[in-house]
């Protein structure tokens, strides 16, 4: 089998990454720039840093502030009509997954685009980018700076979709641990369980390669060591190793695609407006329980990985300690864990099991197929809750 993987073109890593971007547009040649952000980032100052660096460039700047948040499709569409004609020749994203997101829509449907954002959703590998691609993320989960997904809810449907073309890869990714320093802790906790599942899902994907390996195997250690400390303390040097184990966990998605957790999530975030990271982490454990006789020999795989002490256990030990931490750091980083709590009710299960089971594009990435039934039974378990009490 052949492995592949598709990474941005340059990554830089390191505190301070922010105060390059001077040279990078140098770099680049562009006149006319771009900034993607939000009203929140803004409001609290955490452009400034890039504005000022930007300014140094002399170059023309435009910004986008009106990025929503687990956007729509209406929402994206709204945002590239309302800059179609500023035409930039460099395009810089600063926020987190539904601002990096936006912005890699709009570089492939700027410039005279042929097709909309909805032809996408129906054949994303039309999509050709017509501008330069700096992502720059402001939280350690969603791994939008190194993949070619993109998310978009789909209101009517009430589900989102993931869009996906090698045409939404970043051209450069910058991860500067100052640009997470204060993340309040539950997005520490709900952007990073996030990223845990993209690296665990990546690592027991029947898609997993050795490629996807590496990077899904490296973030999960990362991430597994990292995220209550980061959680409790937002002590710098757990959130910088967040932000690493992020981004490899990202990349391993371009080599594998993630599975149940993700598939099974969508429907939660299109209808009930949940959180996409909360969703994850809602259905993570449940999910992995399910797949665990299925995936018995990468859990515990992983598991040697990520807890080398545990090395001579039994398979079936280091697969269920691997599950009983995912369950641990849902607990300890205080996740709200019962659907009933977002509104979800009894009467919506057959709703929820319908649409679930149309997310073909990542269950069929799942070691273990999933019939009707088990979809209504990870759903029935997830509405209680009781897992994680």
């Amino acid at each position: 089998m052949n492995s592949l993987l598709q990474l941005p073109g340059r990554i830089l890593y390191g505190q301070g990454g922010i105060e390059q971007i001077t040279g990078r547009i140098e770099y680049t040649g562009a006149k006319k720039v771009l900034l993607f952000s939000d009203k929140v980032l803004r409001g609290l100052g955490m452009t400034i840093p890039l504005e000022n660096a930007i300014a140094k460039a002399e170059v023309s700047l435009e910004i986008a502030d009106n990025i929503k948040a687990e956007p729509s499709v209406a929402d994206v569409e709204k945002t590239v009509s309302s800059i179609k004609e500023k035409r930039p020749d460099l395009l810089i994203a600063l926020g987190g997954g539904s601002v990096m997101d936006t912005a890699k829509l709009a570089a492939v449907l700027l410039g005279g685009a042929s097709y909309g954002l909805r032809d996408l959703l129906v054949n994303p590998l039309q999509a050709v980018k017509h501008c330069w691609t700096i992502m720059i993320p402001t939280t350690c989960g969603t791994g939008s700076e190194a993949t070619c997904n993109a998310i978009v809810a789909i209101p009517e449907e009430q589900v989102k979709k993931g869009i996906v073309s090698p045409a939404l890869i970043p051209d450069e990714v910058i991860l500067d641990v100052d640009c997470i320093a204060a993340l309040p802790p539950p997005i520490i906790a709900a952007t990073g369980v996030d990223a845990l599942a993209h690296c665990v899902e990546c690592y027991t994907s029947k898609k997993a390669t050795p490629l996807s390996d590496l990077y899904a195997s490296a973030g999960a250690r990362l991430i597994f060591a990292n995220i209550e400390k980061a959680y409790v303390s937002r002590d710098k040097e757990a959130l910088e190793k967040m932000l690493l184990g992020a981004f490899y966990g990202g990349v391993a998605i371009t080599g594998s695609g993630t599975t149940a957790v993700h598939a099974l999530s969508y429907p939660l975030g299109g209808k009930y407006h949940i959180a996409h990271g909360v969703s994850n982490a809602i259905l993570f454990a449940t999910v992995m329980e399910f797949n665990q006789d299925a995936c018995l020999f990468r859990l515990a795989s992983l598991c040697d990985t990520v807890y080398p002490e545990l090395f001579s256990k039994a398979e079936g030990e280091k697969a269920a300690f691997i599950i009983k931490r995912i369950k641990e750091i849902v607990k300890n980083t205080e996740i709200p864990a019962n659907l009933k709590q977002f509104g979800v009710k009894e009467s919506d299960l057959e709703d929820l099991v319908q649409s679930g089971s149309r997310q073909t594009r990542l269950l069929v990435n799942n070691m273990k197929e999933l019939t009707i039934d088990d979809i209504r039974s990870i759903y029935q378990q997830v509405m209680q809750g009781a897992l994680y009490e």
